[in-house]
């Protein structure tokens, strides 16, 4: 399996109320026709640069609107990209480094870029406990990002089992592109995703409504 191979695997959602950042346009909250060529750039950047590397894949349950709906990538936000997290020590170098950062959305839509939680605590766990950003891979289960219809694109729902199936079928793909590399599980929800595949892991603590301490200890526990 290619990075490419596996990207061209994304392109088939299973649903018509999720969306795919790589093959689709935000009409309503994307500044350029050219967003999902952008999106599917940083991806392929991300993923290439730590392939052959990568010791620790982790995975949460599903994309979200202020993370990888408009940077193409699991966990992280338009804000980290442009380098408005430097006071967490977070820089678009933690990120990818062979093509240059790009967001997607409007400057109407948030001026910094769109500012993810999760990412932040995630990505900031990295940093504080001195891990190598590049010894780390973010994917979600279900890789597209389910909204709720009624509140629009800029909202995230629970994925429907459907949904978590479609996911559950490329991930497979996905570790191909790291077989030496440990898979871990956050959160329950994707705790029990994993047991439906058979495979090993680690599940952690989801660090949002106050797993942040729990979550920095346990990938403390990964890396010593």
């Amino acid at each position: 399996m290619t990075v490419n191979g596996f990207i061209q695997k994304l392109k088939q959602k299973p649903s018509e109320d999720m969306f795919n950042p790589w093959f689709e346009r935000d009409k309503e909250h994307d500044a350029l026709k050219s967003a999902p060529q952008i999106r599917k750039k940083q991806l392929k950047a991300y993923l290439n640069e730590r392939t052959g590397r990568a010791k620790v894949l982790l995975i949460a349950e599903a994309l979200g609107y202020q993370g990888g709906h408009f940077t193409g990538m699991a966990m992280t936000s338009e804000r980290l990209l442009l380098n408005h997290l430097t006071h967490k020590k977070l820089t678009s170098n933690d990120v990818f480094r062979s093509v240059e950062p790009q967001r997607t959305t409007k400057t109407s839509v948030n001026e910094k870029g769109m500012t993810e939680p999760t990412c932040t605590i995630v990505w900031g766990a990295l940093k504080e406990l001195g891990i190598n950003t590049y010894d780390v891979v973010l994917w979600n289960a279900v890789p597209w990002h389910p909204y709720d219809e009624t509140k629009g694109m800029l909202s995230n729902r629970t994925p429907r089992a459907d949904e978590l199936s479609a996911g559950l079928e490329l991930l497979p793909s996905f570790k191909e592109l790291f077989p030496e590399a440990k898979l871990v599980a956050i959160g329950r929800k994707c705790e029990g995703l994993m047991d439906e595949l058979g495979w090993e892991y680690t599940g952690v603590r989801h660090p949002a409504n106050g797993g942040a301490p729990k979550f920095r200890r346990q990938i403390k526990e990964l890396f010593t």
